[in-house]
């Protein structure tokens, strides 16, 4: 299977390099190419890309409110998000998981680490450093909440969850992949894999890392124990 990718950046000579790494991956190809946020929402439309690679800071729109705008299309309900940043405690990175992204890196990263970053989530996993994660929410917690995560009202809005659930939820929350999970509990990876997507849909999120901003602000987990 060969992943669809856009690439949403402002700058040309960051797009142009991107443009040519992914292109000498044999399993992805650049569908198409967006220098502003209103441009990347339109191409997501119709480039039918599996995944876009968004800046957060762009002009005329920026990297978050158009990775709302995209989560919140049902007809690209399966595109996924993974946003860029220059700094990993940029306070933007919360927003931008809330608004529905799902998963971040900073733009020095190793061109080896890009593709396996755009392979991860394509195939439906978050792409999530817990340590980074944890100091960016345990910061900016307090942040009114204006994405597509829904507002979970502390604890008792987990009170759809099961105690085996609120468990799952909590590793997911550590950085925790299916077979760790599954590890960590004595159950089978299937049966992980079924809890987490269980979870997902009672909370009414899209993806892993939507779960792990739910798990912080809920106060199932705490900020800095993970």
């Amino acid at each position: 299977m060969t992943i669809r990718v856009l690439l949403a950046d402002d700058q040309n000579l960051v797009r142009a390099s991107f443009a040519m790494l992914v292109s000498s991956a044999d399993d992805m190809e650049v569908v198409a190419e967006a220098g502003t946020g209103r441009e990347a929402v339109a191409l997501a439309r119709s480039a039918r890309a599996d995944l876009i690679v968004m800046d957060i800071r762009m002009p005329d729109l920026d990297g978050i409110e158009a990775t709302r705008l995209i989560a919140a299309d049902e007809d690209l309900a399966g595109v996924k998000v993974l946003v860029l940043t220059t700094y990993e405690t940029d306070e933007h990175i919360v927003e931008a998981l809330r608004a529905g992204a799902s998963g971040f890196l900073v733009k020095d990263i190793r061109p080896a680490e890009l593709l396996d970053a755009i392979r991860t989530v394509a195939a439906g996993e978050s792409l999530l450093s817990p340590g980074p994660t944890s100091r960016l929410i345990a910061r900016f917690l307090r942040a009114p909440n204006t994405g597509t995560t829904p507002a979970v009202g502390g604890l008792s809005g987990l009170s759809g969850l099961s105690e085996r659930e609120r468990q799952v939820l909590a590793l997911v929350a550590s950085g925790l992949n299916n077979p760790e999970i599954a590890d960590a509990l004595g159950l089978s990876p299937l049966t992980a894999k079924t809890h987490v997507s269980r979870i997902m849909g009672k909370l009414g999120v899209r993806d892993r890392a939507q779960l792990v901003i739910v798990a912080y602000e809920s106060g199932l987990v705490i900020p800095g124990t993970v």
